[in-house]
């Protein structure tokens, strides 16, 4: 389908669809308004009958009840009530029965002829009552029903509106008739308790369910719907003295009343509501008869703007549509023709110009900006669009420019960093040896100088992280392969609670020198993790052996449950080395990033798993080309009481102040499990070149234990092996000028030094 086909159908179709749109609306609209109309009409003319006879019928049921309980009522008194009950009913049923009216709703229908029916059995209910045939209960209920009729009557009239505001409206004004309707026949079952203030069981339960279902009635539908005119107009009812009278009966009857052979014995209080209720009923009346009239103007209005909004919505649509079709007429040419040409210049940028940039920026190399589409400032509306994607292109080259910057700059940034930690991190473990020379007698001293060491070759660790996330590698002074069961000690060595570690070297393998440093720094940052989430006291065991793959090690702790959705979290970012944008969201798991990185630059796998102990196991699997093809040359075995491993010395040496004799040495970590065949333990000739090789002192005397001493300069990476000038002497006095001048020449011309290699190697990337 040509484009030009395609822009008059997308512009007959969505016209053709609103018309036939507004031809249902408005046909709904004109439907609501004529129900809304016929409910308004049938209201205004039955409702007034049936409020006056819902209120005559509430007088009527009222004195045959007094009369039913014994209390003076004057025969003429009865025949005028029933009288103006007759009036109502003959005006109710004149005007439900008129042929020139509208015809009411079939839901309204149905609720006036039941209320004519129950109306039909008028007459014998109170021939009943006359001769007090039956129970008085029998014929109250007769006209609570009739009542309650009436209540559903004018519950129906706007119960099929489809005005949610009018609607609303309803409720309130149906509550207020029901809760009036429970207001009466609370006085008309304390009427029928007459002079001796006795009620049957259930007309004391009646009582009780009217009275709470008058206040649920208005605490819950009425006054939280009433404007706030009305609503202090209740508020006012609510704190008159009528109205405190009737809580007051009303709780003396639940609280006071007794229990007798022939029923409940009310309290004297009930001899004040006959007072007080003509006085709060009329107030409530008065409230709900405003309430309809405000609902019944409200219905009137609604229907006016139905009316209204038919008319504008035909207008107003048969406009949009004849400007539509003018400007589908006017445009098609000029947009097509616009269009096929920014559709080619769009596509040349797409699949030509921004990949070739984008690549080129990727591989460090410069962008000639005359490549890239130029914003020409065009005002219609196709020329903004082109312009707006020259604008996006060029903001994504920048972005790409930027990107490219920060990442350069982070590793300048990141080795700078590394090289001044590298540096403190030299001197502390020099002033840690030189201490533990000078004072290695004090035991205690030596036991934190231990801790110490202990903590510098954690910050070391974290040095090498930083090298390693830079994008860098963790420099390696081993120039011999290692045996496996020394590379499990050295990295044991790197863990501050390293005496809970347990190794075991299942097989007789060396690992080559040049990846020694990168496992044992990844082996390093898992037992770490084991150690800190894992109980204090609890073991955690790093075992290894050979595989068909190669070396396998293992490392199992006792921390806590992890989720199987954790575990695939951690493992896809240890399969894969995670990208830099991951850093910001999970910082806390760093050792994870390193440990993907050293992953991937070993070519090793590595998987965390639960274990069958319920904590978590990490198996890394080395490649076999990572091992040694021929056993690193056994050392020369010294003896026990001279040579101990660091961890066994570091234990040693940790021994508390207020103790008489340091404890015997104990290995911190058997090297084999008792029923398992291990490498024999002996030290490899490279070990001194990355863990702080220590060696024992002369003990205090008696059978004390040899305390272990540092050996200088053994657990350092090449940067840091070089030769460190000595500290100066403090001179005897102040530099004269012609030394500070000189020192201030040497200091300039080292720093021209250094900022030309910068430059140099800038222009060389």
């Amino acid at each position: 389908m040509r484009l030009r086909t395609m822009l008059i159908w997308l512009a007959v179709v969505p016209t053709v669809a609103m018309g036939a749109q507004v031809a249902v609306t408005a046909e709904r609209l004109l439907t609501q308004a004529d129900h809304l109309r016929g409910d308004l009409a049938a209201s205004k003319r039955i409702g007034e009958p049936l409020f006056r006879l819902m209120v005559e019928l509430q007088a009527e049921r009222k004195t045959t009840a007094a009369r039913w309980a014994g209390a003076p009522v004057r025969d003429g008194d009865l025949r005028d009530r029933r009288a103006a009950t007759d009036k109502a009913v003959a005006e109710f049923r004149r005007l439900s029965a008129q042929s020139d009216t509208p015809p009411v709703p079939g839901q309204t229908a149905e609720h006036i002829q039941d209320v004519k029916d129950r109306l039909d059995q008028l007459g014998a209910f109170r021939s009943r009552a006359d001769a007090h045939s039956g129970v008085a209960a029998q014929t109250m209920a007769y006209y609570d029903g009739v009542i309650d009729g009436i209540t559903g009557l004018y519950q129906g009239a706007f119960a099929h509106a489809e005005d949610a505001g009018l609607l609303q409206e309803t409720r309130p004004v149906v509550a207020m008739l029901s809760a009036s309707e429970m207001l009466a026949r609370q006085d008309t079952i304390l009427t029928l308790a007459g002079p001796s203030r006795e009620l049957t069981p259930t007309a004391f339960g009646e009582f009780l369910s009217d009275a709470g279902a008058h206040r649920h009635l208005y605490d819950t539908w009425v006054v939280p719907y009433l404007p706030p005119a009305e609503k202090q107009t209740y508020e006012g009812i609510t704190s008159s003295a009528a109205w405190k009278t009737k809580l007051r009966v009303e709780t003396a009857v639940i609280a006071q009343h007794k229990i007798t052979d022939s029923g409940m014995k009310l309290p004297a209080e009930v001899n004040d509501w006959s007072a007080a209720y003509p006085v709060f009923s009329g107030q409530l009346a008065e409230l709900g008869n405003q309430r309809s009239r405000d609902l019944l103007a409200h219905a009137d209005e609604a229907a006016a703007e139905l009316e209204a909004e038919v008319y504008w919505l035909v207008g107003g649509s048969a406009g949009a549509l004849l400007l539509v079709v003018a400007v589908v007429v006017i445009t098609t040419r000029s947009v097509l023709r616009r269009l096929r040409r920014l559709h080619e210049r769009t596509v040349a940028v797409a699949e030509v110009t921004l990949p070739d940039v984008v690549a080129r920026l990727h591989r460090g190399q410069p962008v000639d900006d005359a490549a890239l589409p130029e914003v020409r400032g065009d005002k219609d509306e196709v020329g903004q669009i082109n312009d707006a994607f020259a604008r996006v292109v060029a903001v994504s080259v920048d972005g790409h420019r930027r990107l490219a910057a920060e990442r350069h700059g982070f590793g300048m940034f990141a080795s700078g960093i590394a090289s001044r930690t590298g540096n403190l991190v030299s001197r502390q473990l020099s002033l840690t040896e030189d201490i533990q020379d000078a004072f290695g007698h004090d035991e205690a001293l030596l036991a934190e100088l231990m801790r110490s060491d202990q903590l510098t070759v954690g910050m070391r660790r974290q040095v090498e992280n930083l090298l390693i996330l830079s994008g860098g590698e963790v420099p390696d002074p081993h120039t011999e392969p290692m045996r496996v069961a020394d590379l499990l000690r050295e990295a044991a060595a790197e863990v501050e609670d390293f005496r809970r570690i347990e190794r075991y070297a299942l097989d007789e393998a060396s690992v080559e020198p040049s990846v020694i440093s990168q496992i044992s720094h990844l082996l390093a940052e898992l037992l770490d993790n084991a150690t800190r989430f894992s109980p204090p006291r609890s073991k955690v065991v790093i075992r290894a052996e050979l595989v068909a793959d190669g070396l396998s090690v293992e490392i199992e702790d006792r921390g806590p449950r992890v989720g199987e959705s954790g575990y695939e979290e951690m493992n896809r970012r240890l399969h894969s080395a995670p990208p830099y944008s991951e850093l910001a969201e999970n910082a806390h798991r760093l050792g994870l990033f390193v440990v993907g990185h050293l992953a991937e630059q070993l070519g090793a796998k590595v998987t965390l798993r639960r274990s069958v102990y319920g904590g978590t196991s990490a198996v890394v699997v080395l490649p076999g080309d990572l091992l040694a093809r021929t056993a690193a040359p056994a050392a020369s075995v010294t003896p026990a009481a001279s040579v101990t491993s660091e961890a066994s010395a570091r234990e040693s040496a940790a021994v508390p102040e207020s103790a008489p004799a340091p404890a015997p040495v104990r290995r911190a970590a058997p090297e084999a499990a008792p029923d398992r065949v291990a490498a024999p333990e002996r030290p490899a000739p490279a070990l001194a070149q990355r863990t702080p090789a220590l060696r024992p002192t002369t003990g205090g005397g008696g059978g004390r234990p040899a305390l272990p001493e540092r050996v200088p300069q053994t657990h350092m990476t090449s940067q840091l092996r070089a030769p460190r000038a000595p500290e100066p002497e403090p001179g005897p006095g102040p530099d004269t000028p012609e030394e500070v001048a000189d020192a201030w020449a040497d200091y300039e011309e080292g720093t021209q030094k250094v900022e030309a290699e910068i430059r140099q190697e800038q222009d060389q990337r």
